[in-house]
């Protein structure tokens, strides 16, 4: 994921206060100084880091916790909070009208990503059924004008551009204008940058918006800067009313900690982050969702949305029902494997999961070791009868041996599956006999983590969770 190296110091720290034989003030100390060097490390800002610290040392003072507290749980709990409030604004991000032509201005310097950002929320849009299209009012860059022309095409999306108009101020409105007129409901416009903020970027930036009017504006943010974000973004925002960011190059870059935190102190929102050049290397930002990936706490939100893409709308009902009825095969788990695959690039799903010994099991190497570890249960399972894939319980010695070699894979291989199958089979039993209504939101409760459950807005947000699955998978309704 991103910051990985921040997630796993961080979520090393919380572990190795679990495993403390008991949970002293020594301990959570030892704990805290280890989360925020490895925060410093990332290149968040020292005073933030320091204030973070004292919020959460005062909210953990041993001698005042209440006897027979669980002090663990409680501790991840306060710092999941302080890390949502380091990097949440406060500030509720714009969102398009339907109906209406939503005009979106992307401003930022040279050589941050932002004309590449463009096609890439363009064609986010896109996906999510809008009609979206690009207008290229950067003529102060040779290159400009191609670049957004072929990305245009690439996706599919209209453009608009000049090779003879020079003034981007008239290129804009007009671009605004023709795209107004044909109904477009989402028209982007990139504009300028420069090599460092000069007098002339802005007001060029001022002469657009006052003529195109935007719903909003988007500063693109190169996150290999780390804390200098937080006087770029400032300067932007005094100068024309930017209302949300894009953070880019956040590929495993360790200023990325810097960049997340310095945009979020000037109360701009951040709403995408984009991780390589790719159309997949384009996240929408959730803090919280973000907060629980880095905790290892998985992300329900974000994994439901990814299903609902990725598994075929006529095989959700049958999945439904097997699951209300607690049942799961090694079909079942098949089907599973061929869905995460069509999901995007496995390192982000895989973050989505809470801890697991799968999510383990996938996390021990690279994405693509993750993928290929996936592709090799799947082929042990090719070698299975049709009786062993629905009764797995028929899986003797002779027969693991025989399906090891069928698929030339060893027995330590077989047997590595069939343990991950039964931590599926075990989750999915307890799920036996739900049904809609209040009853199912309290048989759920009693087998989700308390954090997963908080995450998603306690038994309130865990009864729109099963609607949206009722209304995903034919489950009914859960009232």
């Amino acid at each position: 994921m991103v910051l990985a190296e921040l997630s796993q110091q961080i979520t090393g720290a919380l572990r190795k206060m679990r495993n403390s034989t008991t949970v002293s003030q020594e301990v959570i100390n030892e704990m805290l100084k280890e989360i925020c060097n490895a925060l410093i490390a990332c290149d968040v800002n020292i005073k933030l880091v320091l204030s973070l610290r004292q919020s959460i040392a005062k909210q953990l003072d041993v001698e005042k916790m209440a006897a027979g507290l669980d002090k663990y749980n409680t501790a991840k709990k306060v710092v999941f909070d302080e890390l949502v409030k380091l990097l949440d604004p406060g500030v509720k991000a714009w969102k398009p009208q339907r109906g209406k032509s939503n005009v979106i201005m992307f401003v930022g310097l040279q050589g941050s990503g932002k004309t590449t950002t463009v096609t890439k929320l363009a064609s986010y849009y896109k996906k999510h059924k809008w009609r979206p299209c690009l207008v290229c009012a950067d003529t102060f860059r040779a290159g400009a004008f191609d670049q957004l022309s072929q990305n245009s095409t690439r996706a599919n999306i209209p453009f608009y551009g000049s090779y003879s108009e020079r003034d981007p101020v008239k290129i804009a409105k007009d671009g605004v204008d023709k795209f107004r007129g044909v109904g477009n409901d989402i028209i982007i416009v990139d504009t300028s940058g420069r090599h460092k903020q000069e007098a002339s970027l802005f007001e060029e930036m001022q002469q657009i918006a006052n003529v195109i009017e935007p719903d909003q504006i988007i500063f693109v943010m190169d996150g290999t800067i780390g804390q200098a974000a937080h006087d770029q973004s400032l300067a932007f925002k005094q100068m024309v009313d930017i209302g949300a960011c894009i953070i880019t190059k956040l590929d495993g870059h360790a200023k990325g900690g810097g960049a997340l935190s310095a945009v979020a102190a000037t109360k701009s929102p951040i709403i995408f982050i984009g991780t390589g050049e790719g159309p997949a290397d384009f996240q929408e930002f959730d803090v919280k969702s973000f907060v629980s990936r880095l905790l290892g706490m998985g992300d329900v939100k974000g994994m439901l949305s990814i299903i609902q893409e990725a598994v075929p709308k006529d095989a959700q009902p049958k999945m439904a029902k097997r699951l209300q009825e607690g049942k799961f095969t090694l079909r079942d788990m098949y089907e599973q494997f061929q869905s995460m695959l069509k999901m995007g690039p496995l390192d982000q799903v895989i973050d989505m999961l809470p801890d697991t010994g799968l999510n383990h099991l996938l996390k021990g190497g690279s994405a693509e070791a993750g993928t290929q570890k996936i592709k090799g249960f799947m082929t042990i399972m090719d070698s299975m009868t049709d009786q062993e894939l629905d009764f797995p319980k028929v899986l003797n010695q002779s027969r693991i041996e025989r399906v090891a070699r069928g698929s030339g894979k060893s027995t330590k291989d077989v047997h590595e599956l069939l343990v991950q199958f039964k931590q599926f089979e075990k989750v999915v039993s307890r799920m036996k006999g739900m049904r809609p209504g209040r009853g199912g939101v309290q048989q759920m409760q009693k087998f989700v983590p308390p954090h997963l459950l908080k995450q998603m807005g306690g038994a309130g947000g865990l009864n729109n969770f099963l609607r949206q699955m009722g209304n995903m998978e034919g489950m009914g309704n859960f009232k």
